[in-house]
């Protein structure tokens, strides 16, 4: 298969696969590169190390950090970040902290509407990983009240919804300076999916503008859930702002579709990436 798939998740937030077997996978697809990019972490790095350390896999190491911009989520993927950079650091625990905060008034909002889930299911579904709107959905799909995940998300969870709760987390242009001062490679996440506002799908351009100047280097134009118009468009965005387009499949294990390797960005793209680091 070749490439590099960018944007995997693991059981060290709210993936189902450990570090180990995406490692294991990803080798068995013939990748030549993994992305370990769990969402405010850094806990998987050293796992996933271990795991390739006698492969030919290059495993490159990151997070997929959680901003907030007018009311979305907009998400930033970090690579070869230095998890030792305390205002990082500091900001992925503040950030951990507040997922809890979180959970427990979406909870309080689908006990309201008559829908049983318990903060402690949410908790155990976690586990030691950060608590995401997925393991929320997950539990209410236990109760009955929906039949898979993405219903929850499209009746309940998704921004604006009846259990939707805002997120207290930092602009993404805070985000990107924090993972450059990180020294790593900052590139915007699946920006097809942050939903419709003011009549325009997906993120606005002038706040990719304003993220560029903050250290941008990327956008993830293909992603398994864009659409070929998403793909189109922010392909174009990057090319006119000078920046690398990626790919990544954002798999989850069982609590997505996404394959692994179903997306994946090329050597030279990843080497236009670590020339942007050095730089």
């Amino acid at each position: 298969m070749g490439g590099f798939d960018l944007h995997t998740h693991t059981t060290f937030s709210d993936g189902t696969t450990t570090p180990e077997e995406n490692v294991r996978d990803a080798v068995a697809l013939g990748l030549e590169g993994l992305g370990i990019t769990d969402h405010d972490t850094t806990a998987p790095f050293a796992r996933a190390l271990a795991a390739a350390e006698a492969t030919d896999l290059e495993v490159v190491l990151g997070t997929e950090f959680s901003a907030e911009h007018d009311g979305r989520s907009v998400h930033v993927l970090g690579f070869w970040i230095d998890p030792g950079y305390a205002p990082l650091a500091e900001e992925l625990d503040r950030l951990r902290h507040e997922r809890r905060f979180r959970a427990e008034r979406i909870v309080q909002r689908f006990q309201a509407l008559d829908v049983p889930v318990s903060l402690e299911r949410v908790l155990e579904l976690a586990g030691e990983a950060p608590i995401g709107r997925p393991h929320i959905a997950q539990a209410v799909v236990e109760t009955g009240a929906a039949g898979s995940t993405r219903e929850v998300f499209d009746r309940y969870l998704a921004d604006g919804g009846p259990a939707y709760v805002e997120k207290h987390a930092v602009d993404p242009v805070r985000a990107v300076e924090l993972l450059v001062g990180a020294c790593g490679v900052a590139v915007l996440a699946h920006p097809g999916l942050y939903g419709a506002r003011d009549g325009q799908e997906g993120i606005g351009d002038g706040l990719v503008e304003a993220m560029v100047g903050a250290g941008l280097a990327g956008i993830e134009a293909d992603h398994p859930d864009h659409t070929d118009a998403h793909r189109a468009r922010y392909r174009d965005l990057a090319r006119g702002l000078g920046l690398a387009v990626t790919a990544g499949s954002d798999f989850h294990g069982d609590a997505k579709t996404n394959r692994l390797g179903s997306a994946t960005t090329s050597r030279a793209v990843v080497e236009e990436l670590r020339v942007w680091r050095r730089a």
